[in-house]
């Protein structure tokens, strides 16, 4: 469990970490480097799922040998069965990790939300729900690995 006291608001207990694969984990469908070095330190704390639509149909290659969850999603009203996901594990224990628009539901609703503006871009609708915004999946990542900066940043 990730715990953020950040002045001004309630108490943050995590327990998931929820991460778009493609556009957030991956580009092009491969893992951005750096990814898995920072995940292995956060699965101490959080339990690791990925939801995607595995648009280059290669995810559980990409992720073979790793303790995550990967849920694939249907093809139709993702942006539902992402928010439906975090709804079932209880969302408030969730940080959420996304650019697209089918991840804006989720990141509105999630205890912390990071959109990640990479190579792909980001939806004005992602950037709108979420809490923080990040250059790249690894400064999101060490967000988690270094809470005193998410603090930094929430505080009111």
């Amino acid at each position: 469990m990730l715990e953020l006291n950040i002045p001004g608001q309630k108490k943050l207990l995590l327990e998931h970490l929820i991460l778009d694969f493609n556009g957030t984990l991956a580009l092009d469908g491969l893992i951005i480097p750096g990814v898995f070095e920072r995940l292995e330190k956060l699965t101490r704390t959080l339990r690791v799922h990925i939801l995607t639509a595995d648009t280059h149909g290669n995810v559980h290659k990409q992720l073979t040998g790793k303790d995550y969850t990967i849920h694939v999603l249907e093809s139709s009203a993702q942006d539902k069965g992402k928010l439906n996901y975090i709804q079932n594990l209880g969302e408030k224990k969730c940080v959420c990790m996304g650019n697209g628009v089918n991840d804006s539901l989720m990141l509105e609703q999630a205890g912390l939300s990071i959109a990640v503006l990479q190579e792909e871009g980001a939806a004005i609708q992602a950037i709108m729900a979420a809490q923080v915004v990040v250059r790249n999946i690894l400064d999101g990542l060490d967000l988690l690995i270094h809470p005193l900066r998410l603090v930094a940043t929430l505080r009111r």
